[in-house]
This record gives C-alpha cells, structure tokens and sequence, in this order.
C-alpha cells in the first residue's frame, strides 16, 4: 500500500486522538468516586438494615411495656378494690379477713414483681429507641455523602464527557483527510493491537513494540519510497517515518 507520507504523519495524529480517548474512557470508568460510592451505599444498605431492626425492637418493647403496664394496673385496681373491703368493715368473719389480708399480701408481691418488670422492658425499650434515634442519623449523614459524591462524580462524569466529544470531532476532521484505505487498515490494526494500529519510528526503534529495528531491517525502510506504507516487522503496526527516525 501507499500513501503520501503527510497522510501517514496525519495518521500518527488520529493514533494520538484515539489514545486519548482510550484514557479519556479509561478516567471515567475508574474515577476514585466510583470506589467511594460503592463503598457508601454498602454502608448506607448496612445502616437502613440496623435502623430498620432498632425501631422493629423499639415497637416491639414498646408493646411489650404497654401490655406490662395494663398487668401492673390490673393488679393495683385488685388490691385496691380488696383494701376498700376490708377497711369497709363488710368482712367480719376471722377466716375471711385472714384469705383478705393474704390476696392483698400476694397481690403487693404480684405488683412489685410485675414493676421491675416493666422497668427492665423500659430500659430497653428506651435504648432501642436511642439506637433508633442514632441509627437514623446515621443514614441521614451517609445518605448526604451519597448525594455530594455522586455530585462529584456526575461532574467529573460531565467533563470527561465534553472533552471526549471534543477529541472525537477532531479525529472526524483529521481522519476525513486520510485515505479510506489507509484508514480502514489502520482501524483494523487498532482493533487487533489493542487500540494502537500505528506507530512513529523513533531513533530506530518502533513506538509501538518498542523494540529496536536491526541492521537488515533499517536497510529495508531505508530503501523503501517514501510514499510505501511500512509496517513493524515485530508488532506488524504501521510504522510511519519521520525526521526523527534515525535513519
């Protein structure tokens, strides 16, 4: 194949571009907010997880204390309809007065028991609403990071993104003034050679490969017209000549 050596230095420009949009693409998969987002919404997943058991345990005591409650009242408006009896002097019989006294005396041990156990479903009633409470500040303070790194990220997103649209409108134009032929053998390298399908001769050594070219092999490009399109006898890129080639 050939080509005027302007269009193969032109061909080194789209080479150029088209790495530049390679790292250009290469920044916006690993821009470090991608890392730190991932890293929030697991933590943010983990704290809902926690939130959502503190306040299921906060409206389970809650309902424990109510129940506890209602069984302390019960017991305390027992007592006191007993107390009323007997002070009412309606009980005369010994026997009577004596199974009297003994209910209100089990029913005060019945009370006491029942209030230290609505104190103890108290106490942790009001730490699963704390924790509640702490949980969900938590979320509210990662969910605030979320939104502020994804901000970051849609911005930097946005940026690369104008650049590249950029870059790639001035490969339209230098490409459109490339051969068809040259261009379509250097799309096919590029997709072969990992996106690099030409490379610069540089102080006898391919750009591309980056391996130096031997005796035999600089006599051949030495020889050859300047219009011939050469390719690396390593790599198989197009190797493109110009004044710093060492030659």
């Amino acid at each position: 194949m050939n080509a005027e050596p302007a269009d193969q230095i032109r061909l080194l420009d789209v080479q150029a571009l088209d790495v530049r949009l390679t790292q250009l693409a290469h920044r916006r998969d690993n821009l470090p907010e991608h890392a730190e987002l991932r890293s929030l919404e697991s933590e943010l997943t983990q704290q809902r997880d926690l939130l959502v058991a503190a306040r299921t345990e906060a409206g389970d005591t809650g309902r424990e204390q109510t129940k506890a409650e209602q069984d302390v009242e019960q017991v305390r408006s027992r007592a006191e309809r007993d107390r009323r009896r007997l002070e009412s002097g309606m009980v005369t019989s010994p026997k009577d007065l004596e199974s009297l006294q003994s209910e209100i005396a089990s029913l005060a041990k019945r009370q006491d028991d029942l209030e230290t156990v609505v104190l103890e479903i108290m106490e942790r009633h009001e730490a699963a609403q704390a924790r509640a409470e702490e949980l969900d500040a938590s979320v509210q303070e990662i969910g605030a990071r979320v939104e502020e790194t994804a901000a970051r990220r849609d911005a930097a997103t946005r940026e690369i993104d104008a650049e590249a649209d950029r870059v790639r409108k001035e490969r339209e134009v230098i490409a459109g003034s490339v051969p068809e032929a040259l261009l379509k053998l250097y799309d096919k390298l590029c997709a072969q050679h990992g996106g690099v399908g030409a490379a610069r001769l540089y102080q006898k050594s391919c750009e591309g490969c980056r391996l130096e070219l031997n005796v035999t092999e600089l006599g051949e490009v030495r020889a050859a017209p300047p219009n011939e399109v050469l390719r690396c006898e390593n790599c198989r890129r197009i190797l493109v000549r110009t004044p710093e080639s060492g030659l």
